[in-house]
């Protein structure tokens, strides 16, 4: 299960709003994540939007650069850090992953930080849980 399939991105132009609207956040440098769980039917245990703004990255190159480079770590990395967290879940984890930085990475220091954050996203919800 180690793909990106079309599921698992949110275009829903519904779900982004009420993502952004009703959503938490938290920032870990270079990323700001934004989530929601949402009541919707679904087949897999997150959707995710990559965001790369164009006011810091005025060339379409540079900004889809750092979008393959943040989907390849999170296609990695998101049956270990975050589906497995997800498994006990009913509902769907509404996931927006901001490229903030103002330079550009490799891909290692990617996959490290988007690490980090898949930790830290997994804590704060498993915290909200047991509260």
């Amino acid at each position: 299960m180690n793909k990106f399939n079309k599921e698992e991105r949110l275009c829903s132009k519904k779900s982004l709003d009420l993502l952004f609207k009703n959503g938490s956040s938290f920032l870990l440098y270079p990323f700001r994540l934004t989530f929601l769980f949402s009541e919707e039917p679904h087949q897999y245990p997150a959707q995710v939007v990559i965001n790369v703004a164009k006011k810091r990255f005025k060339h379409a190159v540079d900004r889809n650069l750092i979008k393959r480079r943040t989907r390849e770590a999170y296609r990695q990395q998101k049956e270990a850090l975050l589906y497995s967290a997800l498994a006990n879940r009913k509902d769907l984890l509404l996931l927006s992953l901001q490229f903030i930085g103002k330079e550009h990475y490799d891909y290692a220091f990617f996959e490290k930080k988007l690490a980090n954050a898949l930790k830290k996203l997994t804590s704060q919800f498993t915290a909200d849980e047991n509260n």
